[in-house]
C-alpha cells in the first residue's frame, strides 16, 4: 500500500510542481493606445448645425391693404432673433447674396410678388432702419463667440407699397449665407 501511496504523492507532487511552473511563465505584457481627435470651427444657427437649408427665420409684414404707404417688420426665428453659436477664434458674419424677385424691385434691394404684382422692399441692420444691409455685403456679428453664448442677429425690413397692387399673398425667398 505503501507503493501505492507514494505513487499518488508522487503523481500530486508532479500535477502542483506543473501549476507552480506554469504560474512561473505569466508575464504581463504592456503597451499604448493612440487616441486623437481633430477638431474643426463650426456655427449653428438657431440651433441647427446642418450646412445647408437652414432657416434663418421669417419677415411677415402681416396684413395690409393694397394702398398701404410703408411698413416695418423684424426678422423672427422661434419668436426672438437670429441666434449664432460659433466656436472660439471665428469672425462669423451673415451676408444676404439675393433674393427670388431682386429684378423687380426697383429702388428698394428685394421685391416680394402675387405672381402679377410686385412690393419692393430693403432690410437693415439696425431698428431705425438707416443701416441698409446691401446684397453680398458681410455684416459681422456682434461680440466674441466663445462657444457657449449665442450671438444675435437682428434684422429689420421696410416694404414699400405703390400704385396698382392686386390683392394676394406675396412672398420672397433670400439667400443667405454665413461665413466663419
Amino acid at each position: 500500500m505503501s507503493l501505492r501511496h507514494g505513487g499518488y504523492a508522487a503523481t500530486l507532487l508532479a500535477s502542483l510542481a506543473g501549476l507552480t511552473s506554469t504560474s512561473a511563465l505569466a508575464q504581463d505584457l504592456t503597451g499604448t493606445i493612440d487616441v486623437s481627435l481633430e477638431l474643426t470651427e463650426a456655427c449653428s444657427v438657431n440651433g441647427s448645425t446642418e450646412t445647408t437649408g437652414l432657416d434663418f427665420g421669417a419677415l411677415d409684414f402681416g396684413t395690409q391693404t393694397t394702398l398701404f404707404e410703408q411698413v416695418d417688420s423684424e426678422v423672427q426665428s422661434g419668436g426672438g432673433s437670429i441666434e449664432v453659436l460659433c466656436s472660439p477664434g471665428t469672425e462669423p458674419a451673415v451676408a444676404v447674396t439675393g433674393g427670388a424677385n431682386d429684378a423687380e424691385s426697383g429702388s428698394a434691394t428685394h421685391a416680394m410678388t402675387n405672381g402679377t404684382s410686385f412690393v419692393p422692399y430693403s432690410l437693415y441692420t439696425d431698428a431705425g432702419r438707416t443701416t441698409e444691409l446691401g446684397l453680398n455685403n458681410p455684416t459681422a456679428l456682434a461680440g466674441e463667440p466663445d462657444g457657449v453664448n449665442p450671438q444675435t442677429l437682428d434684422l429689420y425690413g421696410r416694404a414699400f407699397g405703390q400704385e396698382g397692387l392686386t390683392p394676394g399673398t406675396y412672398s420672397d425667398t433670400l439667400n443667405v449665407v454665413l461665413t466663419f
